[in-house]
């Protein structure tokens, strides 16, 4: 592709979402008691705008019945999550409210994330992450945040995350690697809705019995802890997690990519960069990717026709933003996108789609 022809491409990507900006920045210190280390939120965003959008997640995300079944259990769950995140929840509940309805907060946020996410290698083995995040609750969008994470004194790692919300499921491990996590639906519950419910109810049950992790709080606890690319992979991979996800993961060395499809208890299958075939980059959006997405999902297909139209000769930072900036990889609900390199930690970015990306 010539490089006229490369600009035209890039051109009509780029009308897609034109009104955009950066997420707030809230820097939460690794070396302060959990209990604590959230109290800088407050200082971003009115305690009274998070109880009131809290509320309002719940309620539009948890029935009323199952609200009121489950939330003296989750009194219960307390004495299950380790530390430091249930010391962090309790912090947490010093400003918004009743414990229960921190944790139950934290656990509607594990289940109705639809996103996409892409990592590709350019021709110098320059390996890029990116994501969008599909969630269907707009007040979201003013939750948006960066958080940095610090530790003696040094950014151990930084992601993108919600007020309220102490998983990530997008994140950086400055020079080691870059990792996003989309839920894992299947085709068949597509369009049922008291399957979600239900697995949400599952989810808190096996969090509770079998003291699982949150698909969001391995990304976090990985982040913190994993060595290297390969370290992370070998964790997001085989830890048990509360429910199906899957894990892409960008390295700072090249061939390092993958995605990870999971299951309760370990790996249904990895997905490699494969620069010997061709497979210089993978998109994953919330199905598994040897199977047909539904008729009416065209993300996937989109994605990929933009990134061959793109070609590995042209992929960077900037052209990757811009294959997430067409419809309908990004669409009505994309709240927001994050491009990253782990061998570059300095040019993370997110940005925070306003009204999302409607078709032209």
């Amino acid at each position: 592709m010539t490089s006229m022809r490369a600009a035209v491409l890039l051109l009509g990507l780029g009308v897609s979402c034109r009104a955009q900006f950066a997420p707030p920045a809230v820097t939460i210190s690794l070396d302060d008691a959990p209990e604590v280390r959230w109290d800088p939120l407050v200082k971003v965003f009115d305690v009274d705008y998070l109880r009131k959008a809290a509320a309002e997640v719940i309620d539009t995300t948890v029935p009323k019945w199952l609200y009121r079944a489950v939330k003296p259990l989750v009194k219960d769950l307390e004495k299950y999550i380790p530390q430091p995140y249930a010391g962090e929840l309790r912090g947490l509940a010093s400003h918004l409210g009743d414990v229960s309805d921190v944790i139950i907060l934290n656990f509607a946020y594990e289940i109705s994330a639809f996103c996409t996410s892409i990592v590709a290698q350019d021709k110098k083995g320059n390996v890029y992450h990116g994501r969008n995040l599909d969630y269907p609750h707009s007040v979201l969008r003013n939750l948006t945040m960066d958080v940095i994470f610090i530790k003696n004194g040094e950014v151990a790692y930084r992601g993108t995350s919600f007020a309220g919300y102490i998983g990530l499921w997008t994140g950086q491990s400055p020079n080691k690697f870059t990792v996003s996590g989309d839920q894992r639906v299947c085709v068949c519950l597509w369009s049922s809705g008291s399957d979600r419910w239900w697995n949400w109810w599952k989810n808190v049950v096996s969090a509770l019995f079998f003291r699982r992790f949150p698909v969001s709080w391995l990304v976090r606890e990985t982040l913190e802890e994993a060595e290297d690319f390969q370290d992370a992979v070998m964790r997001l991979a085989k830890i048990p997690i509360i429910t199906g996800v899957y894990y892409i993961v960008g390295g700072a060395r090249a061939g390092e990519g993958v995605v990870i499809t999971r299951d309760r208890m370990g790996p249904a299958d990895i997905w490699p960069l494969d620069l010997l075939t061709g497979g210089w980059f993978r998109v994953e959006t919330n199905f598994d990717h040897w199977l047909p997405p539904p008729a009416r999902d065209h993300r996937r297909d989109a994605a990929n026709k933009a990134l061959n139209a793109t070609g590995q000769e042209n992929i960077n930072l900037e052209t990757l933003y811009q294959v997430l900036s067409l419809y309908p990889v990004c669409n009505g609900v994309t709240l927001y996108t994050t491009t990253m390199s782990a061998a570059a930690p300095e040019k993370y970015n997110t940005t925070i789609r306003p009204t999302g990306c409607p078709p032209n």
